[in-house]
């Protein structure tokens, strides 16, 4: 029982994780003027970030005596998200506020990086289910 439970957990994180940068994120920028389509999203990103710590954290727990592997590849991604909510969003958000072109493509690129990874690793915990 245990194991499903950990499928269905880590399933929604995967599914999270790519409806979230892949639909909502575009849909907003779609949807909305420029002007109210950032606004929108960075008051949403806390609550993404948010959403995968505990869902990782949740779905490691759950896989810890199932699969020591794929429950480090889950805490990873917990883990790595914590500073990528608490660092690198606000370092974003500055670099949009002053107008730093460069430096908000960089720290938006590496947080893009950050999210394929996590989607990445959520996929090959998955894969390992079959």
């Amino acid at each position: 029982m245990i194991e499903v439970l950990a499928l269905w957990v880590v399933a929604l994180l995967f599914g999270g994780m790519v409806l979230y940068s892949f639909g909502f994120a575009a849909f907003v920028f779609s949807a909305l003027p420029a002007a109210l389509a950032g606004p929108t999203l960075r008051r949403a990103f806390p609550h993404f970030y948010l959403f995968v710590i505990v869902t990782a954290a949740v779905a490691a727990a759950l896989m810890l005596s199932q699969d020591k592997e794929s429950a480090l590849y889950l805490a990873i991604i917990a883990v790595t998200t914590v500073p990528a909510r608490q660092i690198l969003m606000p370092a974003i958000n500055a670099a949009t506020d002053s107008q730093a072109r460069a430096r908000f493509k960089l720290l938006h690129g590496l947080s893009v990086l950050m999210t394929l990874a996590h989607i990445g690793l959520a996929a090959w915990v998955l894969a390992r289910f079959v």
